[in-house]
């Protein structure tokens, strides 16, 4: 074993001091300045959806959607996924570079999965409900396409998260988190967080609110 792998494989030792710890680097700054808007964004469509809710002739969503087993998981699966996440800056604290990409390759696969159940459920509503962007035989069409317009808003956000991981993988593989210098992935990490907070938001306004 090398001197640079061992070092990597070395606890970290008590004194260490984390050279990242309480500083708000201009990346996440800009970050949150990015997320503040994109979360007006959210609020918006949500908002737009709990009008037409009052106003128009809305189905009962857990009828119209086919129950919520499956969002419930693809939950439950995002919510694991900010975990590893959590897991995989932990290990870039601490220098450990094969457990950093370890568990930022989970993340990158709960994500994955979860646009693979997206996909999986669009197919369901269009096939055995018949509801597409424009139309929706059993019910209002604008109760689908609002909430294509929503999970598919979320969705893209999803992707894009999937996205800047695999990138933030490359560059750890290429040890550019090393020696305490993993502020680009902490940005990254804000960013996944708020893709699987507002989730939360949407499951619960658009899956469980009858």
């Amino acid at each position: 074993m090398s001197a640079h792998e061992a070092h990597h494989d070395s606890p970290v030792p008590k004194d260490y001091v984390d050279p990242q710890f309480g500083k708000a680097s201009p990346g996440k700054i800009g970050m949150w300045i990015f997320l503040g808007t994109d979360a007006m964004s959210f609020s918006g469509f949500l908002i737009a959806w709990a009008v037409l809710r009052s106003t128009q002739d809305w189905p009962n969503p857990v009828e119209a959607l086919g129950g919520v087993h499956l969002p419930g998981f693809m939950t439950f699966l995002l919510i694991c996924s900010s975990v590893s996440m959590v897991l995989s800056i932990d290990h870039a604290k601490r220098n450990d570079r094969q457990g950093m990409l370890k568990w930022l390759a989970i993340t990158i696969g709960g994500g994955i999965t979860f646009l693979g159940l997206q996909v999986y459920e669009y197919q369901l509503l269009y096939f055995q409900k018949g509801m597409s962007f424009s139309s929706y035989e059993y019910g209002n069409d604008l109760f689908a396409s609002t909430f294509f317009a929503v999970t598919g808003f979320h969705g893209l956000h999803v992707l894009t998260g999937v996205l800047y991981l695999c990138w933030m993988y490359k560059l750890g593989h290429e040890g550019e988190f090393d020696n305490g210098n993993y502020d680009k992935l902490e940005i990254a990490g804000l960013f996944w967080h708020f893709v699987d907070l507002v989730w939360i938001l949407v499951f619960t306004f658009i899956y469980l609110i009858e």
